[in-house]
């Protein structure tokens, strides 16, 4: 455990109290629970759930507010990562699917496949596949050249010839212009397990830029006229691999100070905070007591202008846990003990245009909302 670590939980400061949540039981029996995705489906303004559940062959939703269980599509099997954005610009996104995933790349096909509304949300949605490529695992879409319309931004898990428990080779990092949707390299510099994708506008051009979190660390690619650059951010966690580098990263703010946070090692117990001092990011570990902790995510709920990061702690007793800046330190809180978080989204639910969380479980199989009820 952290020295001072449980002397700092303790010592709340009331910013970090006066944060609370309501819980809500959404759903049950979602086998496999492994991410969730707020996303307004039927264009009435408000955002609905999306849960992934990889024990399952159905992609199902909520519809905000009455939460109703809609199914998009059936017979879908090895279910791991999804996206949505509005391709057509008809004001329903499209969802883009990695399924038939496994975690053998010898077993894995890595089917990458669009779903597209045909005109009823809430009917079935008709499925297409635009690509194969082994072990696909996290899908983003990143509007990476500045002109307005994203790219699908595609993450295999491992290469292709890596075996555990090392993984020892390089992964592809790789992206799709909707229309043809052709896959083009972006890189393939890092090395073992690729966990977490970010996209961000990082140099504020409008133009977002990749995060990766690898067993090479966290690293930026940027989108250029002269093809995909690829900068070295933070090596990660520095034990050997396969418990080095980084497992998930989000980008925050305190104040106008950015801060990057991150789940270390792969699945990893310990959430580090980087700040940048001159040239380098300085690594700063604020808890190491959370064991597979699996996707990290930051928001200013109490809108005092400095996020807090919200952690889905997957392994034993499993958690929703959100770490508050107070006075330079940050302050745990346990937000629910009655969830294996795969996945948590941020997302204003209930329209009083404040940030909420909605979290999926795996072995709980439940899909949760926390509505903030204060301040």
């Amino acid at each position: 455990m952290l020295r001072h670590f449980a002397l700092l939980v303790a010592c709340w400061s009331a910013t970090a109290a006066e944060l609370r949540f309501a819980a809500r039981l959404i759903a049950d029996g979602l086998r496999g629970g492994y991410q969730v995705a707020a996303v307004d489906l039927n264009g009435d303004g408000k955002a609905d759930i999306v849960a992934l559940a990889s024990g399952m062959d159905e992609l199902v939703w909520f519809e905000n507010p009455s939460w109703e269980r809609h199914v998009l599509a059936r017979g879908l099997h090895g279910m791991i990562n999804l996206a949505a954005y509005d391709v057509d610009g008809d004001g329903i996104p499209e969802i883009a699917l990695a399924h038939e995933f496994n975690m053998t790349a010898a077993k894995s096909l890595g089917v990458v496949s669009l779903l597209t509304s045909n005109g009823d949300p809430r009917a079935a949605w008709t499925i297409r596949e635009i690509d194969r490529l082994t072990t696909s695992h996290r899908l983003r879409w990143a509007d990476i050249d500045g002109s307005g319309h994203k790219a699908l931004i595609n993450a295999p898990l491992i290469g292709a010839k890596a075996v555990a428990p090392d993984y020892r080779s390089h992964v592809p990092l790789v992206f799709y212009r909707p229309g043809d949707w052709a896959r083009q390299l972006a890189g393939d510099q890092n090395e073992g397990v690729m966990h977490g994708i970010y996209p961000v506008d990082w140099d504020g051009n409008g133009r977002e830029a990749v995060l990766t979190a690898s067993f090479s660390g966290i690293d930026l690619f940027r989108f250029t006229r002269n093809g995909w650059t690829r900068e070295p951010i933070a090596p990660g966690n520095p034990d050997p691999c396969p418990k080095c580098g980084t497992s998930d990263v989000a980008v925050g703010k305190l104040g106008r100070e950015r801060f990057l946070a991150a789940i270390e090692p792969w699945h990893g117990n310990r959430i580090a905070v980087y700040y940048r001092r001159g040239a380098a990011w300085q690594r700063s570990v604020i808890d190491d007591a959370l064991p597979d902790s699996h996707s990290i995510a930051t928001a200013d709920f109490n809108r005092d202008g400095r996020d807090e990061i919200v952690v889905a702690q997957r392994g034993a007793p499993g958690r929703v846990v959100m770490y508050t800046n107070a006075a330079g330190a940050w302050v745990r809180t346990v937000i629910d003990e009655g969830i294996t978080a795969a996945s948590c989204a941020i997302a204003d639910l209930d329209g009083d245009k404040r940030p909420d969380i909605a979290c999926i479980g795996s072995a709980t199989q439940n899909l949760k909302m926390y509505r903030l009820v204060s301040p």
